[in-house]
């Protein structure tokens, strides 16, 4: 992700969740800059990470302001908590080298970096809090000490070309991400199935997606087309049985019917295509499979990744 310096402060509610870990070298000496930055860069050389020493101030080897350094990224407190890992989050960070917002700040730092270095560098929280992150400094960070940042550069580029790398980089995950949810789809097919045979469910139909569906009760008006305003009543519930919600007992809507536009990817895909196969005033089930439900996507502890949803509804209006 291309990010601004001062939106990487994470939601630090689990902030004391990880531990810290890796070479602590005493006599690897850190040197500070006139600005009172405290660093330590490595380059690679034969194979192996060298302390670079001391950086001039007149040094222009490293990113210049304008271009992008991607990289992973770490910070902890001065008690070796660790508040953020880009290595925990799947792929690296992307950092637009801006003007520095106060002397001895990450800013500084990214200036000293060049490709295929690694740094690690000691910025004053007081004001990394007022300036950077732009917010009060929580309870657990003490006052008048130092986040650590260990920072790991992979490219450094122009802005250009690192928007260029993150639509590619998008563009493989979506595409990989279609592969598994080609694979998945097979898998909860074959659960549904099972399903549909245990349940002794008759009159079963299937959409060229891949929704499942018996119409309980068939309306007797038109089916929506895509576009018109449709009004459903539901309930949720997994193949195990277990019910989530529904709108019928919602006290946020009053026990009213769900209402979206049909066909505009604002419901998720398996509501799109099964409320479509059904007239108005009918009443169904439908069966998702979890690709055309939330996918991957896990919604808190009482949805898991992958789940396959059962909906029993009514589609009650259309509007045009």
């Amino acid at each position: 992700m291309l990010f601004k310096s001062k939106y990487l402060l994470p939601v630090l509610a689990g902030a004391m969740l990880l531990q810290s870990c890796g070479d602590k070298n005493k006599s690897d000496e850190f040197y500070t800059t006139a600005d009172g930055l405290a660093y330590k860069v490595y380059e690679q050389k034969d194979g192996e990470y060298v302390n670079r020493g001391e950086i001039a101030a007149d040094d222009t080897t490293g990113a210049r302001l304008g271009q992008v350094i991607t990289m992973h990224m770490s910070y902890r407190t001065a008690n070796d908590s660790v508040l953020f890992d880009s290595r925990q989050q799947g792929q690296p960070v992307m950092l637009p080298v801006m003007e520095p917002t106060f002397k001895g700040s990450l800013e500084n730092a990214l200036t000293m970096m060049r490709a295929g270095d690694s740094g690690v560098f000691k910025i004053s929280v007081d004001s990394l809090f007022a300036n950077t992150f732009n917010q009060p400094m929580p309870p657990f960070v003490k006052p008048g000490t130092h986040f650590t940042f260990f920072l790991k550069a992979e490219k450094v580029q122009s802005e250009q070309d690192a928007i260029a790398d993150q639509q590619k980089m998008y563009e493989e995950q979506m595409l990989a991400q279609q592969e598994r949810a080609k694979e998945q789809i097979k898998i909860d097919d074959a659960k549904i199935q099972e399903y549909i045979k245990e349940k002794g469910l008759k009159n079963v139909q299937k959409t060229d997606a891949g929704v499942y569906y018996v119409i309980t009760e068939p309306g007797k008006g038109p089916k929506a087309k895509a576009g018109d305003n449709v009004s459903v009543h539901y309930k949720l519930s997994f193949l195990d049985g277990k019910e989530l919600e529904s709108s019928y007992d919602n006290p946020m809507s009053g026990g009213q019917p769900f209402s979206f536009p049909l066909g505009q990817g604002q419901v998720i895909p398996g509501w799109d295509d099964g409320i479509a196969q059904l007239n108005k005033g009918s009443k169904a089930i439908l069966l998702i499979p979890s690709p055309l439900a939330y996918g991957e996507q896990a919604r808190g502890e009482q949805m898991p990744a992958n789940s396959i949803l059962r909906f029993d509804v009514e589609l009650v209006d259309i509007k045009n």
